[in-house]
């Protein structure tokens, strides 16, 4: 935390000096990191480390964590949060201050970031529905299926319900198909910690919390 409020702290003198009209600061905007710290135009309400952590390691609850995950991936879905494709009100606002170069910067800056050391326990439901994507641990393929170990249980399902409902789209239809086969018992299968049934997470009610 001390880290975080050092770079603000030197980012500060540019930002009350050099802002324009509309929040941007080029300094601000140099490389991905400092994006990431200062907010790029959108100013430091904006910034990613204030939800995503000063690692990129996410909240374990609701924000996911950004690092390692694949560039390609986060730029991606950058681009849907900026243009509807997925449904996030902050998000849409954050990203839709950003230039497509801003995005690449962020995006592969994040992706540079050591992946935290986790591992997910899979069922035999997980190698079912999930493994021939998001691979066997949940380490992800590719950058069109991110990594799910790592992620918390309330995120995953949370997502899960935004793909049900139509908040998500991918081009092939296919995170829509497979969230709507999933039977209530079954989802709370996959977003339990360890895979124990008996112990459900049950998403909040609030759309909102589909970042």
């Amino acid at each position: 935390m001390t880290r975080y409020f050092l770079r603000l702290g030197l980012l500060g003198p540019l930002y009350l000096t050099a802002c324009n009209e509309t929040g941007g600061n080029p300094a601000f905007r140099r490389t991905g990191e400092v994006i990431a710290f200062s907010g790029g135009n959108g100013g430091p309400t904006s910034a990613c480390a204030t939800c995503h952590g000063l690692k990129g390691e996410g909240d374990g609850r609701l924000t996911p964590r950004l690092a390692g995950l694949d560039a390609g991936y986060l730029v991606r879905q950058l681009d849907d949060y900026a243009n509807g494709r997925r449904r996030h009100v902050a998000m849409r606002t954050i990203a839709r201050r950003l230039d497509s170069e801003d995005r690449v910067k962020v995006s592969a800056y994040y992706a540079a970031l050591p992946a935290p050391a986790s591992t997910l326990r899979t069922t035999s439901l997980y190698a079912s529905k999930c493994a021939s994507c998001h691979g066997g641990s949940g380490e992800g393929r590719g950058p069109g299926n991110p990594p799910l170990a790592g992620q918390s249980p309330t995120y995953v399902v949370v997502q899960i319900e935004a793909w049900r409902s139509g908040q998500r789209h991918d081009p092939t239809g296919t995170m829509l198909a497979v969230s709507r086969a999933l039977a209530p018992a079954e989802l709370a299968i996959l977003a339990s910690r360890d895979g124990d049934p008996s112990l459900p997470v049950r998403p909040p009610s609030t759309p909102a919390a589909s970042r």
